[in-house]
């Protein structure tokens, strides 16, 4: 691997890491739950990110489907929550 992509790689990670802070921070402090559920997503959204990075890094499809996993999963908790915070309940 270059030194560029690895360094390249280094800086994504990083940046994916104080995202998913400031988004675990309005997970938190959020004022309302909407604004909470919409963190969540982002967390999904940036660990879906760092598995296909991480994928990259080490040459591994493992990971392309790990992050094929968390974006379904996220997709699915996502629509969930949704129609908790609109009804009050999930199954009907």
């Amino acid at each position: 691997m270059s030194p560029v992509l690895s360094g390249v790689i280094t800086l994504t990670l990083s940046a994916y890491g104080v995202a998913a802070l400031l988004a675990l921070w309005r997970v938190l402090r959020g004022p309302a739950a909407q604004d909470r559920v919409l963190a969540l997503d982002l967390i999904y959204a940036i660990g879906m990110l760092t598995a296909l990075v991480v994928g990259i890094r080490y040459a591994s499809s493992m990971y392309f489907e790990a992050a094929l996993l968390i974006a379904l999963f996220g997709f699915v908790s996502s629509a969930a929550m949704a129609k908790f915070l609109l009804r009050g309940e999930v199954i009907e």
